[in-house]
């Protein structure tokens, strides 16, 4: 079934040396679970062997049925990397599940990777042609087969260095966790699309997540980000290295990180999710004011939004949707075969105690498909709003994305099916406004608004793919 948000791409944290590595990783991962919910895994390294560990299903679930030898004989976990996954490329299957984990000239390697490489077709048909059998249909796999191609030719054994020439072939967005027999990797595209972060621990462990929030919970501290083009190494006591193995031709980190995927408590390319959320209500507020009686937010993507809204325009925010929690973020459900005009009146419903005749102004992080928003609105009006106005925390979406977001195909975003005057009338609103590019990229203050991607917005994509989908372009 369709969905009507864009779907997360995938999470990555990875620890090396300290105690408690095993949990720490759980934690981690658990912090992550947001940016996907269809299969979590774990690679560790005990001493000079690697186990791996993964499935379909949540990270708690996964987690739980580690086996139990993993534990037994006091053998010491030493590095772990882990991966939470909604697939973008690839299908719903076990084996598509990440890290991935293979042998290579006699060394044990194993890669997690969040992201989408664009010339995975053209790379697969190249290596194909040379004979590559491969075992999943996820671009991540491509990685190793180069991995491995250069370690047995050029690079004389020397893992890391193939690790490089490796990565110098791809395009697109990637960040990669590695973990080898004896060391630990972090990788960044040269574009910089997707975060990743590290963070130590007083014990002289560190980590590396998607996200910062996966140290708050951890008890990690900041450090820096992996930087544009740069390979981290930890060798196998622990000591970490720098490659810089690529200039940037241009920044282009992805800003629906801060419009709405990252969770509120991380920092996302240097700036608070939160601040940077309520500033964009601020800012929307300023550009689009509304006469309404109240601001409710819709749950949960709109509420620091909307807390910014409220704050700029002095009407007071008010929570008259319930969300059913144990709905679950269920637009990122694969097996989901529920119309989405039932999972909206199940997962939120509107309070008619606090609706009744009143002129309210509805703030949301985005629309895609338009199909719940339809729903929503018409609920609220059958729960006895005198108005229903609406108003969006970033601009339109009228394009696909390459670089890991699972946007629908571009003939089905609402934007570019209806005229934008039209959409009002299209949702049965009184008025709809989009906060506009100008206003969202001048909410994070530690980059410049050249150094985002707004390809969704506006077209203009950093990195073109070997083969264009006409429906996304």
């Amino acid at each position: 079934m369709p969905s009507d948000k864009p779907k997360e791409y995938c999470g990555l944290c990875g620890v090396v040396e300290g105690e408690n590595v095993l949990e720490r990783v759980h934690m981690g991962l658990h912090s992550l679970q947001h940016r996907g919910q269809e299969a979590a895994g774990v690679m560790a390294a005990f001493g000079d062997r690697c186990l791996l560990h993964k499935d379909l299903g949540l990270v708690e679930q996964v987690f739980h049925h580690i086996p139990s030898t993993w534990f037994d004989d006091g053998r010491r976990i030493r590095r772990a990397i882990s991966h939470v996954r909604y697939g973008t490329a690839g299908g719903a299957t076990a084996s598509n599940a990440q890290p991935l984990m293979v042998n290579m000239a006699g060394q044990t390697v194993g890669i997690a990777h969040n992201g989408t490489i664009c010339n995975a077709a053209t790379l697969r048909e190249e290596l194909r042609n040379e004979g590559a059998l491969f075992q999943t249909s996820t671009d991540t796999e491509l990685i190793l087969h180069l991995m491995s191609r250069a370690l047995t030719t050029r690079c004389r054994g020397n893992i890391w260095d193939a690790l490089e020439e490796a990565v110098l072939k791809l395009k697109g967005a990637f960040s990669l966790l590695l973990l080898t027999d004896n060391g630990m990797a972090a990788v960044r595209d040269p574009h910089g699309f997707r975060p990743l972060a590290v963070g130590d621990f007083d014990d002289g462990g560190f980590m590396v997540a998607s996200e910062t929030i996966a140290f708050g919970v951890t008890g990690a501290s900041y450090v820096r980000d992996v930087e544009p083009g740069e390979i981290l190494i930890w060798n196998g006591a622990g000591r970490m290295s720098s490659r810089q193995y690529a200039e940037s031709p241009r920044l282009a980190h992805c800003v629906f990180e801060h419009v709405y995927f990252a969770r509120p408590g991380s920092h996302v390319f240097g700036d608070s999710v939160y601040e940077a959320r309520k500033e964009m209500g601020r800012v929307l507020a300023r550009e689009a004011p509304v006469e309404a009686d109240i601001i409710v937010p819709v749950p949960d993507s709109g509420i620091y939004a909307a807390l910014g809204f409220a704050e700029e325009s002095g009407i007071p925010i008010d929570m008259a949707l319930s969300r059913n929690h144990y709905v679950g973020r269920t637009f990122i459900d694969p097996g989901l075969k529920i119309s989405r005009k039932k999972l909206a009146s199940r997962k939120l419903q509107p309070i008619p105690e606090a609706i009744k005749g009143k002129r309210i102004c509805l703030v949301d992080d985005s629309i895609v498909r338009g199909v719940t928003s339809r729903a929503r609105v018409r609920t609220i009006r059958e729960a006895g709003a005198k108005e229903v106005h609406m108003r969006i925390s970033c601009p339109p979406h009228r394009y696909g994305c390459y670089f890991g977001i699972d946007f629908p195909d571009r003939e089905s975003l609402l934007a570019n099916k209806v005229p934008e005057a039209g959409m009002s009338r299209a949702l049965r609103l009184d008025s709809l406004v989009y906060l506009s590019k100008e206003g969202m990229l001048s909410c994070m203050k530690a980059r410049k608004p050249e150094d985002f991607c707004c390809a969704c917005f506006d077209g203009n994509y950093p990195v073109m793919p070997d083969q264009l989908d006409a429906r996304q372009m």
